[in-house]
Order: structure tokens, then sequence, then C-alpha cells
């Protein structure tokens, strides 16, 4: 599915003829969003007709307790800005509990993926691996670690920002990555925080196996398990109490500026 939906999706990557249009949301769409979904769709009717879909462009199909749940472009935005931070996600949940996923970004050369009980893996084109075991890292003090919170708009959006200001000042670094990559970032131990808000659960419920299987945890920014609560906190597991106690904590406050 990931090989399909890349070979559509790399085709119409800085094309001079991609075809953008605003939804009734006011987010961007691509000719290239709807050709991935399409293709995938079409897979998932061919060998797993039972199977129910949930995805970004065309919705929910069928029932049951098996779902895939697809992002077809994961940074539609950068995509069509030329920028590669981009990546089909691809989720099976069984029950609502992501049990597979796959986040390939051909822009990047970069595929991770993983299944519960199976790890997490990645392969990099640019340095030849094929099948890289992930692990989250150690890091076990907030003064040490490097978080990415991707939108400073998104946090003010939900009157959080004041907590993410006071929460930077506990850690090392600050940055913001974007998209899936700050979840893949974890998932690979060079960085111990990822959180936004704003989300759907076709952005998240892919990451949600790699980052676990990795060693990681992944819930709501208010602690909520899985990819249904609207905004992500995913962490190298070690962290994730002080990261939502110190969010937690500091909701709210008033905000006292950058200093």
């Amino acid at each position: 599915m990931a090989d399909a939906a890349d070979a559509v999706s790399a085709d119409r990557f800085r094309a001079t003829d991609l075809v953008v249009t605003t939804k009734p949301d006011r987010t961007p769409v691509t000719d290239a969003d709807q050709a991935v979904e399409r293709t995938l769709r079409a897979l998932i009717e061919s060998e797993r007709p039972g199977d129910a879909i949930l995805g970004e462009e065309y919705g929910t199909e069928g029932t049951g307790s098996r779902r895939w749940i697809l992002d077809p472009i994961d940074g539609t935005a950068n995509f069509l800005r030329g920028v590669p931070v981009w990546a089909t996600l691809i989720a099976l949940a069984v029950d609502d509990i992501p049990v597979v996923g796959v986040v390939s970004a051909p822009a990047l050369g970069k595929r991770w993926w993983a299944a519960r009980g199976e790890g997490a893996h990645a392969s990099d084109l640019l340095t030849g691996e094929t099948d890289r075991r992930l692990a989250v890292s150690g890091v076990r003090d907030l003064a040490d670690s490097s978080i990415s919170y991707n939108s400073l708009k998104g946090w003010d959006e939900y009157h959080r920002l004041p907590s993410l200001v006071a929460l930077s000042r506990h850690v090392w670094r600050t940055r913001a990555y974007g998209e899936m990559w700050s979840y893949m970032m974890v998932a690979e131990g060079q960085l111990e925080v990822a959180a936004e808000f704003d989300l759907q659960p076709y952005d998240m419920a892919a990451l949600v196996p790699i980052v676990e299987e990795a060693g990681g945890r992944f819930t709501s920014i208010d602690g909520a398990p899985g990819p249904w609560q609207g905004s992500a906190l995913a962490t190298n597991g070690l962290l994730h109490d002080a990261v939502l106690a110190r969010l937690g904590a500091d909701a709210g406050l008033p905000f006292a500026g950058l200093d």
C-alpha cells in the first residue's frame, strides 16, 4: 500500500499542474491527496473487502471491528509549497486500537512502520538501511530533553500557549519540526517530546504503534490514550508523566512573555 501511495504522490510532488482547492474547513487539498486515497481504498477493497475505512478525503465506509485509517498526504501545505516534509499515513485499528502503522515519506527517502508485538522499524534511502529497529531515547530529566511543539498557533487557539512556554523553560531545546516527522523523531530517539493540538484520528493513528513499539508513550495532551481526543503527546515514556503534569499545572496561567 505504501509503495502504491508513494508512486502517486512522488509523481505529483512539485508538479507544475498540481490542482489545489479548499475544503469546507478551509484547509487545502490537492489532486494528489485525492488520488492517493483512492488508490489505497481500491487496494483495501480488493484485499480486505470486509474491513471498514476512515480516510481524510472520502470519509467513512463500512463498519466492523477492523478499520483502516488513512491520511493520504499528511502535510498537504508542505506538499503544495514544495517542502519535502510530508507523508502518507496508513493505520489498521482493531476495536479502535491502532495495531499497525506505516508512515511513508518518499520526498525524504524514509519510511517507518510497526505492528503490535513486532517492534518499530525504519528504512532510509540515504543511508541504505532497509530495516533498522527503532528505540526511543533514555533521557530521564526534562532539563536534558528536546521537544517539538509543531505549531504555536495551534497551542494559542486552544488557550494552551502559556503552558507550552512554561514547559519550554524546563527543557534543553525547543523546535517545531512539524507534521509526522516530530513523532518519528521521538521513535528514533532524536527527540524526547512531540505535542500538538487540532488533530484528527487520521493524523495520529499510524503514529501510535510506531511510537509505542519503539518504547514510547502516546496520549492526548490531557493524558487520554489513543488518537481520538484531538491532540497528541508522544514521549520517550520516561518523561511522559512529567510533561503531562507540567502542562496540566501550567495550563491557563497568564502569558508572561518569553524571558
